[in-house]
């Protein structure tokens, strides 16, 4: 069933629909304000990593090809998503929500697990990230082992637990989306110049597909959660509750934004990569590249710091249950509100550092998180949840196309599972746990 099958259901606006309680804002931001807030997840600084743990795994016609095929799909199961945003007359500003609606209580409690460990380990990562990027800063200029990387991730968890508690929910970031997309902009074209750079000098790269045997096999199929990994949050429905009606047509707008503009500098900055170093190709782009010291500096700082708001967004879901649940409202600045989102939100975070620095693998979180929660969230969840809300207006044809995707994604989800642990496993035993990688 194609998109324009799914606008010809979903044309008119809803401006009556109601929508649950919440401490956060709904229905308050314009289409292109949610477009960037989720051009932001695509251009995080995670890209810097998909050269080597999507390239390096898959070579360039796997990589190439299983990027584009991994836009496709996952437009279409986000486009699934949304138009079920309104289903049944009431606005699902959560996507657990929108699970119990359809199937009951007890889906709607596996959703908001599944939801949570997507997004527990995403903000893990980006804890890890945003260390890996101020520890890289620093051994530019000092490279003499003081500033570890646990100590670095210590640093970026107390920088994303201030953001955290100064940003009240998700559309009150604002200005911070343009500042985020200035930092993401900075590290894209550093590592696209000074790759281009050696790419030009260095002598012909190796680009065969690295490992033997099933070393090998476990390798690629890890890569194919890294694919749905990089365009995926888990939190569409949450991201839809901020948008202004019609929301339908207003978020199939900001999809179509993000899957078209807002994917072209992740696939310049990740083919780059990969050209210019082949197999060897770090997990973590600006490890590899070769230039001024002032101009890598400014890229791992910019990494560092849009790590710090691009957390606040995936981490969003979770801040809107805690001030819902214990009743947080208003200015970030009174005292009772300041008071409870330092304890909630600065524990929350807390809980993420300690596990990032405990196992600070970036490229096997990446892996993990897109297997055991993002492959069933995005596609196989959407697949089913849209084939029960619609089985009335859809053809034979159709439900069986609905069931492909959910019997081949689950296959998927089993077997890249059992990939991740198998490389986090590896990995502890390599470097041991709190490990300066």
């Amino acid at each position: 069933m194609g998109i324009g099958d799914m606008e010809l259901e979903s044309n008119k606006d809803h401006d009556d629909v109601g929508a649950p309680d919440t401490a956060h804002q709904i229905s308050s931001d314009s289409w292109l304000q949610v477009a960037f807030v989720l051009t932001t997840g695509i251009n995080s600084a995670y890209v810097l990593g998909y050269s080597g743990t999507v390239m390096v795994p898959l070579g360039w016609i796997g990589g190439v090809v299983g990027l584009v095929v991994a836009t496709m799909i996952s437009l279409y199961a986000n486009a699934l998503i949304a138009y079920l945003h309104e289903y049944g007359g009431q606005r699902h500003i959560r996507y657990r929500d929108l699970a119990g609606f359809i199937y009951g209580k007890k889906v709607y409690s596996l959703t908001w697990a599944l939801q949570y460990i997507n997004l527990f380990m995403i903000n893990t990562g980006f804890i890890i990230l945003a260390g890996s990027a101020l520890k890289a800063a620093y051994v530019l200029f000092r490279d003499d082992g003081m500033l570890k990387l646990p100590y670095c991730i210590i640093i970026a968890g107390i920088m994303c637990a201030i953001f955290a508690i100064s940003i009240p929910h998700l559309s009150a970031l604002g200005i911070w989306l343009a500042i985020s997309t200035v930092f993401s902009l900075v590290y894209i074209i550093v590592a696209f110049a000074l790759s281009v750079k050696d790419g030009l000098q260095l002598p012909p790269r190796d680009y065969n597909i690295p490992g033997e045997g099933m070393g090998k096999v476990f390798t690629t199929i890890g890569a194919s959660a890294n694919l749905v990994f990089a365009y995926n949050t888990g939190m569409l429905p949450e991201i839809q509750a901020t948008i202004r009606q019609p929301v339908v047509k207003n978020m199939m707008k900001a999809l179509y934004f993000q899957f078209t503009v807002g994917v072209l500098p992740m696939y310049l900055v990740t083919f780059t990569g990969y050209w210019a170093y082949g197999s060897s190709t770090e997990v973590y782009l600006l490890n590899s590249v070769h230039g001024p010291v002032w101009v890598k500096a400014l890229a791992n700082i910019s990494a560092f710091l849009q790590s710090v708001i691009s957390l606040h967004i995936f981490a969003s879901p979770m801040y809107e249950y805690l001030d819902t649940r214990f009743g947080v409202k208003g200015s970030a600045l009174n005292v009772k509100n300041l008071s409870s989102r330092i304890g909630l939100r600065g524990g929350y975070l807390t809980i993420n550092t300690f596990v990032a620095a405990f196992l600070p693998f970036l490229g096997d979180f990446m892996s993990l998180t897109g297997a055991i929660s993002t492959f069933p969230l995005t596609f196989i969840l959407a697949n089913h949840m849209y084939l029960v809300a619609k089985k009335e207006k859809l053809s034979g044809s159709q439900k069986c196309w609905h069931w492909l995707n959910i019997c081949f994604f689950s296959l998927l989800s089993l077997a890249a599972t059992i990939s991740a642990i198998r490389l986090i496993a590896v990995d502890s035993k390599e470097y041991h746990l709190f490990a300066d990688l």
